[in-house]
């Protein structure tokens, strides 16, 4: 098996060549142009460099850069957006000149700068064992410790009297009233579930929980997979639990299946935001399609979706109906909750009016009779 070379980014320091291993786990591009700045660069100076399409290689203080960054963010111009596509651009164009400020990580993934933190457990969890230097974005780095600190202290669930623990690039469970609805619905049955698009494996630990026999959880994210794992064995459910990477749903069927997919049908510009935009509502639809050669002889599928599209015009209620007619299914049941998170309460957070009357829904659903097959194989 052969691997690809790594991508370098070159510039000249000290009037010397130099040359370093690119790596960003967001999937970002390497810089065709950069040049080494240090203290001495002012916010403007930086400004036009970014928007001239430079990126800058910090040699000066840690704490100067997160302050250049954040002079940076000041200083590009903000206009409120009409539709939500364009402030999804207007977010990338933000993300692509504040990624313009770049810092060299050591062989074992030290900052050689003034005031800088210990980075290497962050980076190691994300990246992987350091073996050369390498440079990455700033702003990637910052987002990387902070995750690592999410990872530590966990979040906390109420339902499981217990903390989720979310990796980098894996959707938090910050925003957990849609967990309440899983963990207060009617259980069809407690012999086995599934778990599509697990994430860090929170609902299936619901699931457990309340005493489903087995759950087997799916995820096509490799981080996903290992994050849910970690929960799972680390809440005592190791035994009862099977993740598997796969796409959508495991083999075979089940009276209980359960699936909370991204809520905005747009395409993500980065790896890390497929575990918050369905672009096309793929993951939406794809479960509603299939739903039907996976469930039991009166079993029900548990979808678990915000309205936040329809409200954004991104999609219609009358669109998610149709799809459950298309593949045949019937609405039995619909419990529902609003946000509490604080944004959703902010006047300026984007389209807020959109945000706080947003409403999370657990559909309840099952095989219509007329579309029911005989089942082909036994539940696992």
């Amino acid at each position: 098996m052969t691997t690809s070379a790594p991508q370098l980014v070159s510039w000249t320091e000290a009037g010397q060549p130099r040359t370093a291993p690119w790596r960003s786990a967001n999937g970002a591009l390497p810089p065709v142009s950069v040049v080494a700045v240090d203290d001495t660069i002012s916010a403007d100076q930086a400004y036009r460099l970014a928007r001239d399409g430079v990126a800058m290689l910090w040699r000066g203080d840690f704490q100067n850069a997160r302050q250049l960054l954040r002079a940076l963010d000041r200083r590009i111009p903000t206009a409120p957006a009409p539709t939500f596509q364009e402030h999804r651009q207007n977010q990338a164009r933000r993300a692509r000149l504040l990624a313009k400020v770049l810092v060299l990580l050591d062989s074992d993934y030290r900052l050689d700068l003034g005031r800088a933190p210990d980075v290497r457990d962050a980076c190691t969890e994300v990246y992987g064992d350091a073996v050369v230097p390498s440079v990455v974005p700033l702003r990637e780095l910052l987002g990387v410790v902070g995750a690592h600190a999410w990872r530590r202290s966990g979040v906390h669930i109420p339902e499981l009297h217990a903390r989720i623990h979310p990796h980098y690039g894996v959707f938090s469970p910050i925003r957990g009233e849609y967990i309440r609805l899983v963990a207060e619905a009617p259980l069809p049955a407690r012999t086995v579930a599934f778990d599509i698009g697990t994430g860090t494996g929170v609902l299936a630990a619901v699931l457990a929980h309340r005493g489903v026999k087995r759950v087997i959880a799916t995820d096509q994210d490799a981080r996903a997979v290992a994050c849910a794992r970690e929960n799972l064995a680390g809440l005592g459910f190791k035994d009862r639990t099977e993740v598997q990477r796969v796409d959508l749903f495991p083999r075979g069927r089940a009276p209980l299946v359960v699936c909370n997919p991204p809520w905005l049908p747009v395409r993500p510009t980065s790896p890390l935001e497929r575990a918050v935009y369905d672009p096309g509502s793929r993951m939406l639809y794809g479960f509603l399609d299939r739903l039907g050669r996976h469930l039991t002889r009166d079993g029900e599928g548990w979808l678990v979706l915000s309205d936040l599209a329809e409200r954004l015009g991104l999609r219609t209620r009358a669109d998610l109906l149709a799809a459950f007619d298309r593949a045949g299914l019937e609405v039995v049941g619909r419990s529902t909750t609003t946000p509490q998170h604080r944004r959703a309460f902010s006047l300026e957070t984007p389209f807020h009016a959109a945000r706080a009357a947003e409403v999370t829904s657990l559909w309840r659903v099952r095989m219509r009779v007329d579309t029911q097959r005989p089942a082909t194989s036994r539940c696992l």
